[in-house]
């Protein structure tokens, strides 16, 4: 199945320029067709298709259903850019497959990246999503500065990956509790200054160990978000 993406498909009733293309030139479709519309704010549309024209397919919907999101708990992943664009791009796509509510770009003192085009994130967000057949888009924030984000009020579990030697430090797959709202940060390559772990401790961040290996910014991020869904499906199997 194909999903188109229109935020305000309940509304217009037509889709984007950008969706209509695809529809009409790539997939030929014409007046009669049935197409499926999410609107990135949960909702699921069957329509027809009235109108089709490359500059805006026009619709008529059919029905409308509420698609609740596949997983428990909000998972939120606070991520230093990686200096290699195209591995941030990669992270998000696969993060929105597997199911995210929020991204932030976060700027640390060690960043190697400051600056990414939020437009193209965005879009590989789109189509991720789509993709993976979901109904709500998740939010992407940033640049944000570390001290920026952690002065923001957040509920739910804290963690922040840290590659420090610490004797207190756990493993998130210990700690995290399966279902529960979570916060993860994952700092540049060149890891958390000693400064922003302190602050982040200060404010409720528990410092978590992902195991023995070392791994790269995006990596880290991914299997962050991966275990908080494999944990949930575990839990919800028993």
């Amino acid at each position: 199945m194909i999903q188109f993406y229109s935020p305000d498909i309940a509304e217009s009733k037509t889709l984007s320029p950008e969706e209509s293309a695809h529809a009409v030139r790539v997939l030929r479709m014409k007046a009669g067709d049935s197409l499926v519309a999410v609107d990135g704010k949960g909702a699921c549309f069957n329509c027809v298709v009235t109108k089709a024209v490359a500059s805006g397919v026009e619709v008529d919907i059919l029905s409308r259903e509420e698609v609740e999101k596949p997983w428990q708990g909000r998972i939120v992943l606070a991520v230093a850019p990686t200096k290699n664009a195209d591995r941030m791009e990669w992270l998000v796509e696969k993060c929105v497959e597997m199911g995210i509510d929020e991204i932030v770009l976060l700027e640390c003192s060690r960043s190697e990246r400051r600056r990414m085009k939020t437009e193209r994130l965005e879009r590989i967000m789109v189509a991720a999503m789509k993709q993976s057949l979901k109904a709500t888009l998740p939010e992407l924030r940033g640049p944000i500065a570390f001290a920026d984000f952690m002065a923001e009020e957040r509920g739910g579990e804290k963690f922040m990956a840290w590659c420090g030697e610490d004797t207190g430090k756990k493993l998130l797959c210990a700690e995290h509790c399966p279902g529960a709202d979570i916060t993860v940060l994952i700092g540049p390559e060149g890891d958390f200054s000693p400064a922003e772990v302190e602050e982040a401790r200060k404010r409720g961040y528990i410092p978590v160990s992902l195991g023995e290996s070392r791994l790269r910014t995006e990596t880290a991020a991914m299997f962050s978000v991966a275990a908080a869904h494999a944990l949930n499906q575990i839990n919800e199997s028993k």
